[in-house]
């Protein structure tokens, strides 16, 4: 069974990623119309950005945490599909040491 991971823009600029089993449709359908009492709920109307279809559950785990630990910056990059600035945006939220 596969799994998607999404982003969502919600109506106040910020973001929202998330995974589901379901049709992704449904999913986002339930969001919009306040089915869970989460943090989307507050800041409906939300927009479906991004998406990506993963075969296996625990890739698509890993992809949906990976993503919730980026800045906006990269998430944007993300959702533009500028994946070649990607490694770029990782490099600069690294400390360096002297």
């Amino acid at each position: 069974m596969t799994a998607t991971v999404y982003i969502l823009r919600c109506s106040n600029g910020s973001y929202y990623t998330g995974i589901t089993r379901k049709d992704l449709e449904s999913r986002i359908s339930e969001y919009k119309q306040g089915s869970y009492d989460s943090y989307t709920a507050r800041y409906r109307p939300v927009t479906l950005v991004f998406n990506c279809v993963f075969d296996r559950i625990t890739d698509a785990i890993a992809c949906e945490r990976q993503i919730k630990g980026w800045r906006r910056e990269k998430k944007e990059a993300l959702i533009r599909g500028d994946f070649d600035l990607l490694p770029e945006l990782s490099a600069r939220g690294r400390k360096t040491g002297s």
